[in-house]
């Protein structure tokens, strides 16, 4: 094998996808670690060089042993507790994936990695100051544990390589949707119900704001960015940056599909349900050199696998 990378949290969506362009080429070997509580071993490429391996990232028992056994070159670090409400249920195991982190960096440092990269969040933007948000005017002020430890992990990784050289790169992810997606999350979940013609719920207004991703967009900047040396020590925003409320999303959805799904609104969220997100990806645009695929594109094919899957 020429390249060995770990993928933490490779079970996931973004996770996943990122393995299976990986694997692409056979002369790389890609390892997944992954503790199943939010991603799946069904959607992780069933191919000969990748390997999964259950473990927990935030215990170094676990980890430390993988990283002894493979002579990793890359690290991606996108094992994290996801989702608006699970984050709120159980603050606790969101802070307990600063333990993770600091795993991470310390057996990368030790081990000869050249680079790591770290799938940090539009969470930490918090409510807008500005948009498009911008990586480097954009403060940095959501006080959700979430969004914190996201912004801690990001101060460790610029910490390891200011202190040790240790190589990174940052990707804030925004929304990224694909048919890997836990379905509850609010792409995949209006689609499911629409196609089924089921009530589309919607908490407060809908008149928040979000953009959507597709998946293989940001998972070829990311490979890009591998590549990419003035990638180096720098944060990115991966995204979209056609922002549109979510009832707009609903009612696109809707037409989409040909569905007599109704949309029906129930009482905003007492917390973590931001007004507005959208970024600024002049940097992502220029790492990727393409156009990304339009919203309705992605809903199409997204409908075509859900369809495969609903009628199965």
């Amino acid at each position: 094998m020429n390249t060995i990378y770990l993928i933490t949290g490779g079970a996931g969506n973004v996770g996943s996808s990122l393995a299976l362009n990986l694997s692409e080429d056979k002369n790389n070997l890609v390892v997944i670690v992954d503790n199943l509580s939010t991603g799946s071993i069904h959607k992780i490429p069933k191919r000969k060089n990748v390997k999964f391996i259950k473990s927990n990232i935030n215990n170094y028992n676990d980890i430390a042993p993988i990283f002894a056994r493979f002579n990793f070159d890359y690290v991606f670090h996108y094992a994290a507790l996801v989702g608006v409400k699970r984050t709120l249920k159980y603050p606790m195991l969101v802070l307990e994936d600063i333990e993770g982190i600091k795993n991470v960096l310390s057996l990368s440092k030790n081990t000869g990695v050249k680079r790591v990269f770290y799938s940090s969040s539009s969470e930490v933007y918090g409510e807008p100051f500005e948009i498009p948000q911008n990586e480097n005017t954009t403060p940095l002020n959501s006080r959700l544990p979430y969004a914190i430890v996201k912004n801690v992990g990001e101060a460790f990784f610029k910490t390891y390589y200011q202190e040790y050289g240790l190589e990174y790169t940052i990707f804030r992810f925004f929304n990224t949707y694909g048919p890997n997606q836990s379905e509850d999350f609010v792409l995949p979940k209006f689609l499911r119900l629409a196609l089924k013609n089921e009530p589309i719920t919607i908490f407060g207004d809908g008149l928040q704001t979000r953009s959507f991703c597709y998946v293989d967009d940001n998972v070829q900047t990311s490979v890009n960015a591998m590549k990419d040396e003035s990638c180096i020590g720098t944060v990115i925003n991966i995204g979209s940056d056609v922002e549109q409320t979510i009832l707009s999303l609903a009612k696109e959805i809707i037409k989409i599909t040909n569905s007599k799904s109704e949309i029906i609104h129930l009482p905003a969220l007492e917390e973590g349900d931001m007004a507005r997100r959208c970024p600024d990806i002049t940097k992502m645009k220029s790492i990727l050199g393409r156009d990304l695929l339009p919203l309705e594109e992605g809903i199409k094919i997204l409908m075509r696998n859900y369809k495969i899957k609903v009628n199965a």
